[in-house]
């Protein structure tokens, strides 16, 4: 009796894992765990990160990001060098070691509005995912993947975007039964448009802290999908 009650367990536990949920009832589930107020369009928070990388020194970065008003910063600690990108509204301004600079004197430090903007747009993403895949120029796959991913299961979203924002294919691994997004991949493509399958990186997500009301991945580990190779962490630390 004992091993036909685990067996019928295990069977409508493979049925319910395997119902069909749209791409789309699956991001409002997704969206629904990490935001249930819907608070990400007024996300106004300054969180610390810490990434850790073999053989490097650590760095340190004190992350600015306020949606309704337009303004984004970031100053990164690495040794004995800090950097400054702020972006308000259209402005760009740029210091180092707590100098601002103007643009000659940036271009000699190898700093540029436009890598500016390509923080802003990183940090948004990344901390503002799953709900910036609702951005306009995200195409979510057809149908929504079962997939198995170190000995767990997942619901996997896949995701292209438009030309004109990105050329990767990413790939989100859902919980389930809580809909948590508990992990993140990306591939780069060919001329084609075709994945290349050693390209690209996975990103494991652990633990959660609150930011704006948001349930947020406090731990970011990053995978090259080749070979599985270690290339670091970063971590929101909380004062």
């Amino acid at each position: 009796m004992k091993s036909f009650v685990t067996y019928s367990l295990f069977f409508i536990s493979f049925l319910s894992f395997g119902q069909n949920i749209s791409p789309e009832t699956l991001l409002d589930k997704a969206i629904a765990y990490h935001d249930p107020n819907g608070n990400w369009n007024t996300f106004n928070e300054t969180f610390n990160v810490e990434m850790t990388t073999p053989e490097s020194a650590k760095r340190t970065s004190i992350i600015s990001i306020n949606l309704p008003t337009e303004y984004f910063s970031v100053t990164a600690t690495k040794d004995t060098v800090t950097t400054t990108y702020t972006l308000n509204k259209r402005k760009c301004t740029m210091s180092y070691n707590g100098k601002v600079l103007d643009s000659s004197a940036a271009k000699q430090k190898n700093m540029t509005c436009d890598r500016a903007t390509l923080y802003k747009n990183y940090y948004s993403y990344l901390y503002g995912l799953p709900m910036k895949l609702k951005d306009a120029g995200t195409n979510l796959n057809d149908t929504v993947e079962k997939k198995t991913f170190k000995g767990k299961d997942y619901l996997v979203l896949k995701v292209t975007y438009d030309e004109a924002v990105g050329s990767d294919v990413w790939y989100f691994y859902f919980n389930p039964k809580t809909y948590a997004m508990e992990i993140y991949q990306f591939f780069k493509t060919d001329e084609n448009g075709k994945e290349k399958p050693d390209s690209g990186e996975y990103i494991l997500l652990s633990q959660e802290t609150l930011l704006n009301g948001i349930k947020i991945p406090k731990v970011r580990a990053w995978y090259y999908n080749k070979a599985d190779k270690y290339l670091g962490t970063d971590t929101l630390v909380e004062e």
